[in-house]
């Protein structure tokens, strides 16, 4: 009996999307099932009251400039057939990390973070500038590592312990599923896409690349169902036959992709296999407010594109016994990248580790209210930053780690999912194989590339 569809892509995301369009381009019979009514999961764009909002989307890492050869970027416009200009980016004005006793600049010229090193660290310059030199020549895309703990590594090539906690703060906070840690491979991958090639940004959001991605697969031909959850992924064996959606229609397929993680696509199975390991679930969240200014950050006396900050010396990188934690997070301006400067309102988004269950044990009620009570305190943190903040907003609003397990599914509302990662792909079904978050590549490049790798070995390869 016919299939329906050569490949069935669990999530219209990132990696889901990407993956589709480079199948379509190959007239592979694609089917994109998304269960919600955006596109995007993590990253996506919504409207309220008339005002409208990027989630997820701090910054595209891995920019390069237009004609750049070998980079990531162009790599993926490649893959994907897109020009330069689909994504119109816009590179960042500068960032910086920001400890008590020190701060640390960096721009897209690598070299500006190693000035800074040099100058708030004189001693570890010359140790710095040799883990650069191992971090370049480490091939941090094969799919074959071996997992290594990056602040083990670090301390063989660092002697002092506030060089490696800035180091890690940015690191972390942008793709560690692990607390306290992160593995050496997805630390190396990071260096590279922050530091050594640096941020950019979407002129119109992260609705620029979205909607660029969508466009381009449905003109490849590639079928996009939304609001058509996967209920159940139906097995014979040791082989996946279809897909049972929420409406209780069928659909089959040679082959299925799923962006949705490693446990929840194998809580989905109808007959899990007797030897199905059991995985430790992600417990980094996070919440993010976003306070809309009717002025530009940088008329207010701020112009960092992006600022890491912790308030001790030491980074402590956990799931918070209460619901956030605001000793460290993630500040980010988008109307300090190059060309934003005519934005309509100013924007300062500030992000915060959280703990998911404090949020889940929350009624209604107590949920709004302390919803209120982070967006209080984060006018007190952006008053640090901004002249009269206050008189100059005009809205808010701030997703939790609720917000985060609703639109992507990941249990506990885990940001980067599981802490082990299969980078292959591979799956205990012989044609059941995980893109996105939980294959391992990481970042907005990471997520595309992660589609685009996991289609082009276990579907394009096989003919």
């Amino acid at each position: 009996m016919p299939m329906d569809y050569d490949v069935i892509i669990i999530g219209a995301g990132m990696s889901g999307l990407s993956a589709g369009i480079r199948l379509a381009h190959f007239d592979k019979r694609v089917c994109i099932l998304e269960k919600h009514y955006a596109y995007g999961g993590l990253n996506s764009y919504y409207t309220l009251n008339g005002r409208a909002f990027d989630v997820g989307l701090h910054a595209v890492t891995n920019y390069a400039k237009r004609g750049a050869r070998a980079m990531p970027l162009t790599k993926l416009l490649r893959q994907l057939r897109l020009d330069y200009d689909d994504f119109d980016l816009r590179p960042q004005l500068g960032s910086e990390i920001r400890f008590p006793s020190a701060r640390l600049r960096f721009s897209n010229d690598p070299d500006l973070l190693t000035e800074e090193v040099a100058r708030c660290f004189p001693a570890e310059i010359d140790r710095f500038r040799s883990l650069l030199n191992v971090i370049r020549a480490h091939d941090d895309t094969r799919i074959d590592v071996t997992p290594m703990s990056g602040r083990a590594v670090l301390a063989e090539h660092l002697r002092d312990p506030l060089l490696i906690e800035m180091l890690l703060c940015p690191i972390m906070y942008y793709g560690s599923p692990t607390e306290s840690d992160i593995d050496w491979t997805h630390f190396v991958t990071l260096v590279k896409s922050i530091f050594l090639q640096g941020f950019a940004r979407p002129r119109r959001g992260v609705r620029q690349i979205i909607t660029t991605l969508v466009k381009r697969y449905r003109a490849c031909g590639g079928t996009l169902k939304m609001r058509c959850g996967v209920e159940r992924i139906n097995t014979r064996g040791a082989r996946a036959e279809s897909v049972t959606l929420a409406s209780g229609e069928t659909l089959s397929a040679d082959v299925i992709l799923s962006s949705a993680g490693y446990p929840e696509t194998m809580a989905m199975l109808s007959n899990p296999p007797p030897d199905l390991p059991d995985v430790a679930v992600g417990r980094v969240s996070f919440v993010e407010i976003i306070l809309c200014l009717d002025t530009p950050p940088a008329k207010l006396g701020y112009d960092t594109t992006i600022t890491f900050y912790n308030d001790k010396e030491s980074f402590r990188f956990v799931r918070p016994d209460d619901a956030v934690d605001i000793t460290s997070g993630v500040i980010c301006c988008p109307n300090n990248y190059e060309g934003h400067e005519d934005m309509a309102e100013g924007i300062y988004r500030l992000t915060w580790m959280a703990n998911y269950d404090r949020w889940a044990e929350l009624d209604q009620a107590a949920y709004e209210d302390k919803k209120r009570a982070c967006v209080e305190r984060a006018l007190e943190r952006a008053g640090r930053d901004l002249a009269n903040v206050r008189s100059h907003l005009v809205a808010s609003d701030m997703f939790t780690p609720l917000t985060i397990k609703r639109f992507t599914g990941h249990i506990d509302g885990a940001v980067y999912g599981a802490p082990t990662k299969r980078r292959d792909g591979r799956t205990e079904i012989d044609n059941l194989f995980i893109c996105g978050t939980d294959q391992g590549f990481l970042g907005i490049m990471g997520a595309m590339m992660s589609g685009i790798t996991i289609a082009n070995m276990h579907v394009l390869a096989a003919g």
